[in-house]
């Protein structure tokens, strides 16, 4: 199996792949536009930050498996890869502590104007007065829009700085709230109301684009605290720009809309850089959770060598179009599951899955086919007259 890992990836990761009997390629300095003219014949490629697009898969003509090295995989186009029937696996819950750890950082950073202290004393300039006017946070709500892992971990966090935590996600129930010691808001609207900070942790799908927009920034206290380090795409920036401008909101940034790939060099809005605490998306950029997200880079490559299917795939079918299972107990010999597949070509039903296993001895088998249709009578009598069919039942 070829490897390709287009990003940095820690180098035991690289040794246990090779361990694993795998040809790996390292190249961290490909971007995007690279990325076509490098991918070739390699079967499984790793990322982290550099995006994978259409035109990267169309040129790939071994290309199995995609590994988001990371938990977000908004930079690879799953639709493309659906197309071509490429698998695409993540490592969710690896940067769990060092976004959180990020995301504090830069509540404290926007609260105390540590960015901008610190870039006036790098000119020389003494503003004590100026820079001495911190609310502070302890006794302060913190509002979480998205409680996942990272969110839950920002609210623990965000308690032990004795702060009051209040929280809207989708899965959120009064119940689970109060189990986390975390005030229940029925909807986003009321964090942004009562919140005297907020953090925002959502993933990026069509739904969730702009989700942090001109109306919940409305919403927000003047003054307030805006920290996003899940997606760029959440936040409308435009309108994240107008309310800085027009309610004085401090805002701590780690993802931006059309931010630059990872070995790109310019960012492409500066201004927005001017009015916020920023850091160029290195969220999940620790060694700890660099190691972690190494090791499960490894898994997901081993787990496919073994099986067939990578472990935290992302782009399988989470409900079938079956309408019924075709259940073949067989005896393990060649061709038997090919008559039965020759069968069901002929009267125009379609497998969905299939999965076949065998039986301790090895001389029996049972497959279970997932159909889109309903075969007739007369198939599955034709498919029981092969003599190494034990039976055949619908269910």
């Amino acid at each position: 199996m070829k490897i390709l890992i287009a990003d940095k990836l820690s180098p035991k990761a690289v040794t246990a792949l090779e361990n694993l009997g795998a040809e790996v390629t390292v190249n961290a300095e490909l971007s995007a536009d690279d990325l076509p003219g490098a991918i070739s014949d390699y079967e499984v490629l790793i990322v982290r930050s550099t995006k994978v697009t259409a035109a990267t898969i169309d040129a790939a003509t071994d290309l199995s498996l995609i590994i988001r090295a990371g938990a977000g995989v908004n930079t690879i186009d799953l639709k493309e890869a659906c197309r071509r029937g490429i698998h695409v696996a993540n490592c969710p819950g690896k940067n769990t502590d060092a976004v959180a750890e990020l995301a504090i950082g830069h509540l404290i950073a926007a609260d105390r104007g540590i960015v901008d202290a610190t870039c006036e004393m790098r000119e020389g300039t003494w503003c004590k007065k100026k820079y001495g006017k911190g609310r502070g946070l302890k006794g302060r709500t913190l509002g979480i829009v998205g409680l996942g892992s990272i969110g839950k971990a920002v609210a623990r966090r965000a308690q032990g700085l004795d702060m009051k935590v209040i929280a809207w996600s989708r899965s959120l129930t009064p119940e689970i709230a109060e189990r986390l010691n975390i005030g229940f808001c029925a909807d986003a609207m009321m964090v942004a109301e009562q919140a005297d900070a907020v953090s925002v942790h959502l993933a990026s799908k069509p739904d969730t684009k702009h989700f942090i927009g001109q109306d919940f920034l409305a919403k927000m206290k003047d003054g307030a605290i805006l920290v996003n380090a899940a997606r760029g795409e959440v936040v409308d920036t435009a309108a994240l720009k107008q309310a800085i401008a027009d309610k004085g909101l401090k805002v701590g940034l780690d993802v931006y809309e059309d931010e630059p790939g990872a070995s790109d060099k310019v960012f492409n809005d500066p201004e927005l850089a001017g009015l916020v605490s920023a850091t160029p998306h290195i969220g999940a950029s620790t060694d700890q959770a660099s190691e972690a997200i190494a090791e499960e880079s490894v898994r997901i490559v081993q787990t496919y060598l073994e099986t067939g299917k990578p472990v935290n795939g992302v782009n399988v079918q989470a409900k079938t179009h079956a309408v019924i299972n075709l259940v073949v107990r067989h005896y393990n010999r060649v061709g038997v599951l090919a008559g039965v597949l020759v069968e069901l070509r002929n009267e125009g039903i379609n497998i969905e899955e299939m999965e076949n296993m065998i039986f301790e001895g090895g001389e029996a088998a049972c497959c279970t086919l997932k159909l889109d249709d309903t075969p007739s009578e007369a198939l599955i009598r034709k498919i029981c007259e092969n003599e190494n069919v034990i039976s055949a039942l619908l269910k």
